[in-house]
C-alpha cells in the first residue's frame, strides 16, 4: 500500500497529543532512572515510577498510527505490543503500593496483579487468543484498581503536597478505569493518556514545590552555618599581641564552614605563654560543639597553666560524658621566658617539631585521647629553651593532607619545611605551611590549623 502525504499527516494530528505525551513520559522515565542511578541508592517510589514513566511512554508510542503506518503489519508486533500493554501495569501497580496509599493489604492485591499480568505476558506468546488476554487484562485492571483505590480513600491525606499527589494518581486511575470499563463493552476510547497527562502534571507541581521548598531549607541552613563560623571564630583567640618574649603566628582553615580544630593562647604579658592546639574528631557542626566545650573546660583549668600534664587532665575529666562518643585530640606547652624552659605534655596528638639552630627535633609525651576515661594520667616533659627556637604544633589534617596520587603530606615533608623557614618570621613560617599543604593537597579532606611559635629573648 503506498502511503500519501495527506495520509502521514492525518496520522500525525491525529497522533499529535498522544506523541506529545509519550515523549514527555519517557524524557521524564529517562531522567529518573538516571538520579536513581546517581544517588546509588534504591528509591522504590522514584524506580518503579521511572521505569512506569519509560515504558507507558514506550507503549503510547507502539499504539500510535504512525507506526502502524511505517510498520508492516505482523503478528509478532501484534503480540509484541499486547505484551507491552500488560507489562506496563507492573511498575505501575508497584509505584502505587510504593507510596505508601493502600497499606498491606494493597500490597498484597499489586503482587496479585502482577503476578496476572505476568501469566497474561506468558499466554501471549503461548498463542492464546490477543483479544480473550485484552478483556482478561480489563477485568484484572478494574478489579485491582477499584480495589486500591477504596484502600488509599480510607488513608488520611497530610499536606498540601500529598493531596495534589493523590488527586493526581486518583485522576489517571479514574482514567484507566473507564478506558478498561469501555474496552469491556466493545468501544474503543483513547481518554486514559490525558489522565495520565494530568497525574505527570501534578508530579511536576509537587516536584517544582519541593524543590523551592529545599532551595529555601538550604538557604536558611547556609545562613545558620555562616552564623555559626562567625561564632566559632570568635571562640579562637585574636592575633598574639606585641611580646618581647615570643612571637606567636596561627594558622586556621576549616574544611567545612565549622570546624573542630581549635587553638588557645595563655598570655599574661609575665614573661611566660601556653599554646594549646586540639582536633576534635569527624567534621562539621558536630566537631565544632565539642570544640566550643574544649573552650570551656581550658578556661576552667587556667590554674594549671603552668602545668600542662594536669591542665589536660581536668580537661579530659570535664569532656568524659559530654562528648557524645567522640574523642579529641590535644597538645599543650608552657613556656617561661625567666628560666627559659619549656613544659610539654599531649593526648594522642602529633608531636611538636623544634627547630633550633637549622636542626628539627620531635617532642613527644602522649597520653590517651581526651573525652575517653575520666581517669587517665597524664605526664610532662620539660626542656631548656634557647634563643631562636621555632616550635610547630600543628593538627594531623596537615600531615594527612593527600596530594593527586593519594600520598599523604607527612611528617618528613612537614619537618623540611620547617627546616626551610629559619630566616623567615613567625607570620611568614606560618604562612609558607598552610600554602605549601593547600599546594599539595588534591582537595582538602580535614581541618588544617598551624601554630607557630618563636623564643625570641629571656626575661630579665
Amino acid at each position: 500500500m503506498q502511503l500519501s502525504a495527506e495520509d502521514v499527516l492525518r496520522a500525525f494530528r491525529s497522533d499529535e497529543p498522544r506523541l506529545f505525551i509519550a515523549a514527555a513520559s519517557i524524557t521524564i522515565g529517562l531522567v529518573a532512572v538516571a538520579f536513581s542511578l546517581i544517588r546509588r541508592r534504591f528509591d522504590a517510589v522514584l524506580s518503579f515510577f521511572a521505569w512506569f514513566a519509560a515504558l507507558y511512554g514506550a507503549r503510547l508510542w507502539m499504539q500510535s498510527n504512525m507506526l502502524n503506518l511505517m510498520a508492516h503489519p505482523s503478528p509478532f508486533l501484534d503480540k509484541l505490543q499486547m505484551a507491552l500493554n500488560f507489562f506496563v501495569a507492573i511498575p505501575a501497580f508497584q509505584f502505587f503500593a510504593a507510596t505508601g496509599l493502600v497499606g498491606r493489604t494493597g500490597r498484597v492485591i499489586v503482587y496479585v496483579v502482577c503476578l496476572l499480568e505476568m501469566c497474561l505476558i506468558g499466554a501471549v506468546f503461548l498463542g492464546f487468543p490477543l483479544r480473550l488476554l485484552d478483556h482478561l487484562n480489563s477485568v484484572c485492571m478494574i478489579a485491582g484498581s477499584v480495589s486500591l483505590l477504596i484502600l488509599a480513600f480510607r488513608r488520611p491525606v497530610v499536606g498540601n503536597d500529598a493531596a495534589v499527589f493523590r488527586a493526581g494518581l486518583f485522576t489517571f486511575v479514574g482514567f484507566v478505569l473507564w478506558h478498561n470499563a469501555a474496552e469491556l463493552l466493545g468501544h474503543h476510547t483513547s481518554v486514559e493518556p490525558y489522565g495520565y497527562a494530568v497525574f505527570l502534571c501534578c508530579l511536576g507541581y509537587v516536584a517544582a514545590k519541593r524543590a523551592l521548598d529545599r532551595d529555601h531549607q538550604l538557604s536558611s541552613i547556609q545562613q545558620e552555618l555562616d552564623v555559626a563560623r562567625r561564632i566559632q571564630l570568635s571562640i579562637l583567640p585574636p592575633t598574639f599581641s606585641l611580646s618581647e618574649h615570643f612571637a606567636v603566628a596561627a594558622r586556621y582553615l576549616p574544611m567545612t564552614s565549622v570546624a573542630g580544630d581549635f587553638y588557645e593562647f595563655i598570655y599574661n604579658g609575665s614573661g611566660t605563654l601556653g599554646l594549646l592546639i586540639a582536633d576534635v574528631s569527624g567534621h562539621g557542626v558536630p566537631a565544632a560543639l565539642i570544640a566550643s566545650m574544649v573552650k570551656v573546660a581550658i578556661q576552667s583549668q587556667r590554674h594549671h597553666v603552668a602545668n600542662p600534664d594536669r591542665l589536660l587532665a581536668g580537661v579530659n575529666k570535664a569532656l568524659c560524658g559530654n562528648a557524645q562518643n567522640q574523642f579529641v585530640t590535644a597538645a599543650y606547652v608552657h613556656l617561661d621566658a625567666g628560666c627559659s624552659e619549656l613544659c610539654y605534655a599531649a593526648a594522642g596528638h602529633p608531636p611538636m617539631l623544634l627547630l633550633r639552630e637549622g636542626q628539627i627535633s620531635r617532642v613527644e609525651e602522649n597520653g590517651l585521647v581526651l573525652a575517653l576515661l575520666p581517669s587517665a594520667i597524664y605526664t610532662s616533659t620539660k626542656m631548656p629553651l634557647l634563643k631562636g627556637d621555632r616550635l610547630l604544633l600543628y593538627t594531623d589534617g596537615i600531615l594527612e593532607a593527600a596530594g593527586a596520587n593519594e600520598e599523604e603530606f607527612g611528617q618528613e615533608r612537614l619537618s623540611s619545611l620547617l627546616k626551610s623557614s629559619a630566616n623567615m618570621t613567625a607570620e611568614q613560617a606560618a604562612e609558607l605551611i598552610q600554602n605549601t599543604v593547600k599546594d599539595w593537597s588534591s582537595s582538602q579532606t580535614d581541618d588544617l590549623t598551624v601554630l607557630v611559635c618563636d623564643f625570641q629573648r629571656s626575661l630579665g
